[in-house]
């Protein structure tokens, strides 16, 4: 099995609408073809069941509803490249600090919401089959360290959320057998918070693959870290591991966009230079490290949203997604200066020199 180099992007959509372009070595090409090009062979595509507010207005953040996913898988398959649909169960972000129920769901619980989860794994890749698109990974859930689908499936309610997950599992295995299944979680540094997890769901028998896991260097720490955990928790539980989200920042300017989250205080914690030598040293490293991983079960990596340019309009959420996560921050563009490519939309020399990592 080939190593992953994979790539979340998708933001694409929004920000080409907004007038992002992209360039390798000068001169201007497709997004997907520059990726393919310098050795992407895998996009992570997540998808939100209704991203709109009453009024039909995007909740932003790439406005990832289905036709938006079709639209991006499209483009992968077309340029060469396999893709992981990352299913998050809820309209807008999911993560450790939010797993809000789908609008369509808020009253539902029980079976009911189990049902739903399933319809919506089936349809949606009943949907993609239609247009010969079938994912190689399918992600049950988006960094789902504290569960899913709150108040339901709050991982104190083991039970509640295993059942949940079966629902998804059981619709992409009855769709699409041959693609293997991924639990995600964050803050892949965090041996204790792994095993107390995986140990918590063991006894229901979860039929999925692969582990994914959250590293960013800003934020948990050492490559050994790392390395450490993965070797500990594929050998334990007998599954892959993969980085399923990275970045890091090739800079620490902030192109006067709102809520920049890489500053110079994240460049000393990581230990690389904020800029495009030290952005390609740690991605450099970072594959070495999960290609190391024991008995070949560190399967690759997925860097986080690479082609997300400093265009102000591309915010993580617009007003009508900010009030629907009742987000008091000032929704910006948070990652531009973590993308694999310039403010200008050149492909930074990560990028470039990716094919030989």
């Amino acid at each position: 099995m080939k190593f992953i180099k994979g790539m979340d992007i998708s933001m694409v959509k929004e920000l080409e609408h907004y007038g992002a372009s992209y360039r390798l070595n000068g001169k201007k090409e497709d997004l997907f073809a520059i990726l393919k090009t310098c050795g992407a062979n895998n996009v992570r595509i997540r998808i939100w069941p209704d991203p709109y507010d009453e009024n039909g207005n995007s909740y932003g953040g790439g406005g990832n509803d289905l036709e938006t996913t079709i639209e991006i898988a499209e483009r992968t398959v077309q340029s060469g490249m396999d893709f992981m649909l990352d299913f998050h169960y809820s309209d807008f972000w999911a993560d450790p600090a939010k797993q809000v129920k789908p609008k369509a769901w808020k009253e539902l619980s029980g079976e009911a919401l189990e049902t739903a989860v399933y319809l919506h794994t089936v349809d949606t890749l009943k949907a993609l089959k239609n247009h010969k698109l079938v994912p190689t990974m399918v992600q049950v859930g988006n960094e789902i360290t504290k569960g899913l689908l709150w108040p339901d499936g709050y991982i104190e309610q083991t039970e509640n959320m295993a059942h949940l997950l079966q629902a998804g599992i059981k619709g992409v295995r009855e769709e699409c057998p041959d693609a293997r299944i991924v639990l995600h979680l964050d803050f892949g540094t965090d041996n204790k918070m792994y095993r107390q997890w995986f140990d918590q769901v063991s006894s229901y028998a979860l039929d999925f693959d692969i582990i994914g896991m959250s590293y960013y260097p800003h934020w948990n720490g050492s490559l050994s870290l790392l390395l450490d955990n993965m070797n500990d928790i594929s050998s334990r539980y007998d599954k892959d591991v993969l980085v399923a989200e990275t970045s890091i920042g090739y800079t620490t300017e902030t192109f006067g966009c709102n809520g920049i989250v890489y500053s110079k205080e994240h460049e000393k914690i990581t230990g690389y230079p904020a800029t495009q030598q030290g952005q390609e040293a740690f991605l450099r490293d970072l594959f070495a490290t999960v290609r190391s991983v024991n008995n070949k079960r560190g399967i690759g990596v997925f860097y986080w949203e690479p082609a997300w340019l400093p265009i102000p309009d591309c915010t993580w959420a617009s007003k009508s997604g900010s009030k629907y996560m009742k987000d008091k921050m000032t929704a910006g563009n948070a990652m531009a200066n973590m993308a694999l490519f310039d403010e200008n939309g050149n492909a930074n020399s990560a990028l470039i020199n990716m094919k030989t990592m």
